[in-house]
């Protein structure tokens, strides 16, 4: 499964639209070789056309998460994507709380 397909099966949002690697780059503000080392970790997804690779506008959020995480805490990418995906993990289970909680109160 991708890891678009995984967010929106999670109910994490509406589908974000696609930017172009140079766009996601200055965007993020990324060294090529760091999103090369993300991509080897299948960390981000993308989507390769005839023209150029493209890449999630919700993937830029993550990414600048990331490299303050590491930066702050001086950590390895590797490590950085650990907790990066623990935090959304616990944002999303949060939201179900709550929806839970929600349902709860009407009945």
């Amino acid at each position: 499964m991708s890891r678009f397909s995984d967010r929106a099966g999670r109910g994490l949002g509406p589908a974000l639209s696609l930017i172009t690697e140079k766009e996601f780059l200055e965007l993020t503000g990324l060294a090529r070789e760091r999103l090369d080392d993300l991509l080897q970790l299948e960390w981000l997804d993308r989507t390769e056309t005839d023209a150029c690779t493209l890449f999630s506008e919700g993937d830029v959020y993550r990414v600048r998460k990331l490299e303050r995480i590491c930066a702050d805490f001086e950590l390895p990418v590797v490590g950085g994507t650990i907790i990066v995906d623990l935090l959304e993990r616990i944002d999303q289970l949060e939201r179900e709380v709550q929806s839970l909680q929600g349902f709860d109160a009407e009945d």
